[in-house]
């Protein structure tokens, strides 16, 4: 069931309208038991569905996996998994990359589409990069030039002014940090362009596990300053991209 091939033939007259219909009909959706997979997403939002691996067990992301290559879905990501998960998917998948430090799982077998925009990726602290990493990682699957500049938080400003050639170049700018999350309400000072604030969960104690880095960049009196939820750097990567393809458009 290769729905984009379906539609390609379509348009090609390879097949008749009543042909495709009996295809897509049973296309937007297939029920696995214990996951309902949405083949249609990339023809609505432009990306295949993303798996969350966190939760699940091995033998899960693997159908999920094998169901979405049958049905002709070429690349495929998955969130949040560990190297047990990738060791699983890759038995079925000899391709299938693993980046430890997003935590990400990736299969790319067809080339995708580029923007023409430029993300770059800001991080308050070392440790904040493995939510950094997510975004960038989940940025570049979709299309997206990356720039990274890590470990460039408030507590050493100079580290940060020495990065305002590239602030200046980016199209979006996505800011990674913990603790009180001071780094998006300076950049959003220093630029014109977007600002994606991602609180995380490093911080001591009154950090409230990423809840005072969370409110502090609602808070932002910055303008142009949008907030992820906590630690959520696909969704930070994944929002970019949309703001790039906007601007390509």
């Amino acid at each position: 069931m290769d729905i984009r091939k379906t539609l390609t033939d379509l348009k090609d007259g390879k097949v008749s309208v009543e042909e495709a219909e009996k295809v897509l009909k049973f296309a937007p959706t297939q029920d696995l038991g214990y996951a309902v997979i949405d083949h249609q997403r990339a023809i609505r939002n432009g990306c295949p569905e993303v798996i969350y691996c966190a939760g699940k067990t091995t033998e899960q992301i693997k159908g999920i996996v094998t169901n979405m290559l049958e049905a002709g879905t070429e690349n495929v990501l998955g969130t949040r998994s560990d190297r047990c998960m990738y060791d699983g998917v890759k038995e079925i998948c000899p391709d299938a990359r693993y980046y430890e430090d997003a935590r990400i799982i990736l299969i790319e077998r067809a080339p995708v589409e580029k923007t023409g925009g430029k993300i770059l990726v800001l991080t308050g602290g070392t440790s904040d990069i493995p939510v950094a990493e997510e975004a960038a990682i989940t940025a570049e699957y979709l299309g997206n030039e990356v720039v990274r500049a890590y470990d460039v938080g408030v507590a050493g400003l100079h580290r940060l002014l020495s990065k305002l050639n590239l602030i200046a170049e980016a199209n979006v700018i996505i800011t990674v940090a913990g603790m009180e999350g001071a780094l998006a309400s300076v950049v959003g000072g220093l630029t014109d362009k977007p600002v994606i604030a991602v609180p995380t969960s490093v911080g001591y104690g009154a950090n409230f596990s990423g809840l005072s880095s969370l409110l502090c960049m609602l808070n932002s009196c910055a303008s142009g300053v949008v907030v992820t939820n906590i630690d959520n750097g696909f969704g930070a990567g994944y929002t970019a991209n949309s703001i790039n393809k906007l601007g390509g458009k």
